[in-house]
């Protein structure tokens, strides 16, 4: 696993591993965006299989990046190259696991709810303008996932 900690593709301070994650944080928005899609061309199917794909890819992404973080000396090992305040580089931290927790809690309860009313045969009917709105809840929550995530990066290796 030593690969994870070479210099990074996308000319930071970055490790491998680090580059990897931003991209896929940074990707998120739109992969779930284009399996929104789906739904709206009312492929049901389509859509519950990729965000079920996506949810999945990005709970691997995480516990790569979590592993990294540990075996690459935690918080405190990614902040020493950093210019910013360390308290300000924290606070940012910690707002982004917050809104990422929130998210995932939320994206989950969205996926699982899905399912449970897909088997029940109320989705897509008498569920549809729920999920709907579960649905847009869920992104909203991913995409301050991402820009949270894109901020405490640039924090820590651009900055």
């Amino acid at each position: 696993m030593d690969y994870m900690f070479q210099p990074g593709f996308l000319g930071t301070r970055a490790p491998f591993f680090m580059d990897f994650v931003m991209i896929m944080v940074a990707l998120l928005p739109l992969l779930v965006a284009f399996a929104i899609s789906f739904a709206k061309k009312k492929n049901y199917a389509l859509h519950a299989l990729s965000q079920t794909v996506i949810f999945v890819v990005a709970v691997i992404v995480v516990g790569y990046f979590e592993y990294g973080v540990r075996a690459g000396g935690g918080y405190e090992g990614f902040v020493k190259g950093s210019s910013v305040s360390h308290h300000y580089a924290f606070y940012v931290l910690i707002f982004h696991i917050v809104v990422s927790v929130i998210g995932f809690v939320i994206w989950t309860h969205t996926l699982l709810t899905a399912r449970k009313d897909s088997k029940n045969k109320t989705l897509p009917g008498l569920y549809s303008t729920s999920h709907k709105k579960a649905g847009r809840r869920a992104f909203i929550w991913i995409v301050f996932t991402a820009l949270t995530g894109i901020w405490v990066y640039i924090l820590l290796f651009i900055v």
